[in-house]
């Protein structure tokens, strides 16, 4: 009788305990639910829920809350878990790492662009990063995939393709195998891989070495994962400056003797009896098989549209923050570009941050918090609901969008940072679709 009374007591402990746990893991998801939603109310105040580019779209049917996602995610609450799944919360800050398809094991994630909302437009490639010309591809930004490493990954990938295509090709002296344009993150892999397989290129570049990282605040903080440089081998940053990246790249470019036609704008590209005929802004005729487009998603600037605004002292890049000092400037936006700028600016000049929204809203956590703090300092002053509608050459004119005033403010330099705009006129002039997405698929499982 006491040994039945002891295996009672013992078993009824067992499963208090047991329910003890349930109802704690329970308690603790329930909790971590909340404030999920919560994060999830505040993102959609503030504009961040709905995603504006490429985005993660969870199956909650495969998703067995590993939280592997969410680990493998360098950004900040882009993905959390609610009722024991995956979800997003703040979907407009995500940048597409794509390190959450990569790292869920049950293959739940997806990468959308677009949403049934917000459409983007995107060219049309293949899977092989060929669009509908037939010899022109797109790598990198372009074709919806940004960030470093996804822009090396297919830089690589696309020139490895164009290698086994022109592998019986007969060899025209005069004609190049591949014209790379645009010599970023996918340019320069692309150019390393061409050298790899001994192809016969050349890399233009409109501006300087870097593409869209070059036009990056020199202090910048270029957020990567480990990747495969070609003729390098692996490049562990999780955490670099921009000129440390831009040397590592101008290193393994002049190690392996790859020279960059910087300030080269190509000004057509025309399909001729089985090659591509490729002109520049200078007059420049090359001859090519294939050609790589590699030029980002920005194109040009996006420009305002006001008086003054081709004036020398108005910039859409700062690229030497530290030799600006004791200058009144006037940085246009409500991006992390115009923020960012902002505030290394703050640091020896009088700035004003003119935005046209009445709080900003697709800016990252850590820079939300240092433009909060500033403005708290007194270090810079934000005027939210405000548009720069005239510059001068020793002044501009702000106007308030609540009452419609108008104020003259004594100004040295302007810094707009307004987005830019997809190289659509070029690309349709090529004769390259552009589409737009409308929460397509762009990369699963």
């Amino acid at each position: 009788m006491e040994l039945l009374l002891e295996k009672v007591i013992v078993y009824s402990l067992a499963a208090l305990l047991c329910l003890l746990a349930i109802w704690f893991y329970l308690w603790k998801q329930k909790r971590n639910s909340k404030i999920v939603e919560e994060k999830i109310l505040k993102a959609r105040e503030q504009g961040l829920y709905e995603p504006v580019s490429l985005h993660p779209v969870v199956d909650e049917n495969k998703c067995i809350k590993t939280g592997a996602c969410i680990a493998a995610c360098p950004e900040k609450d882009i993905l959390g878990i609610r009722n024991g799944k995956a979800t997003t919360i703040n979907a407009s800050r995500c940048i597409g790492h794509g390190a959450c398809f990569h790292a869920c094991p049950t293959k739940a994630i997806t990468l959308y662009i677009g949403t049934e909302k917000r459409g983007v437009d995107l060219p049309d490639i293949r899977d092989n990063f060929e669009t509908n010309v037939p010899g022109i591809f797109i790598a990198g930004e372009l074709g919806g995939m940004g960030l470093i490493k996804n822009s090396v990954s297919q830089g690589q990938q696309v020139v490895d393709y164009i290698t086994k295509v022109l592998k019986d090709n007969n060899k025209d002296p005069e004609t190049l195998d591949l014209i790379i344009v645009g010599a970023g993150p996918a340019g320069i892999a692309a150019s390393l891989t061409a050298k790899k397989h001994n192809l016969r290129f050349i890399v233009f570049e409109q501006d300087t070495l870097g593409g869209t990282v070059f036009t990056f605040p020199r202090s910048k903080i270029v957020m990567t994962s480990a990747m495969n440089l070609p003729l390098y081998g692996k490049v562990k940053l999780l955490e670099t400056s921009k000129s440390e990246l831009l040397e590592l790249w101008k290193e393994v470019l002049q190690k392996n003797d790859i020279t960059i036609r910087e300030n080269t704008k190509i000004e057509s590209i025309t399909k001729h009896s089985g090659h591509f005929k490729v002109e520049t802004l200078q007059g420049e005729n090359h001859k090519a098989k294939t050609v790589l487009l590699a030029i980002g998603r920005r194109g040009s600037p996006r420009k305002l549209g006001i008086p003054g605004e081709s004036l020398e002292k108005v910039a859409y890049r700062l690229l030497e923050p530290e030799e600006i000092k004791g200058t009144k400037i006037v940085v246009v936006g409500g991006g992390d570009a115009a923020v960012e700028s902002a505030l290394l600016l703050a640091d020896h000049n009088q700035v004003i941050l003119s935005y046209r929204n009445d709080a900003f809203s697709r800016i990252k956590p850590k820079n939300n918090e240092a433009i909060t703090q500033a403005m708290n300092d007194g270090k810079l002053e934000v005027r939210f609901n405000s548009e720069l509608v005239e510059i001068a050459d020793k002044n501009v004119v702000i106007a308030s969008a609540s009452d419609q005033s108008r104020q003259t403010i004594p100004n040295d330099l302007v810094y707009i940072f307004a987005g830019g705009e997809l190289p659509t006129q070029f690309l349709q002039k090529i004769g390259i679709q552009i589409t737009t997405k409308f929460g397509e698929a762009i990369l699963k499982h």
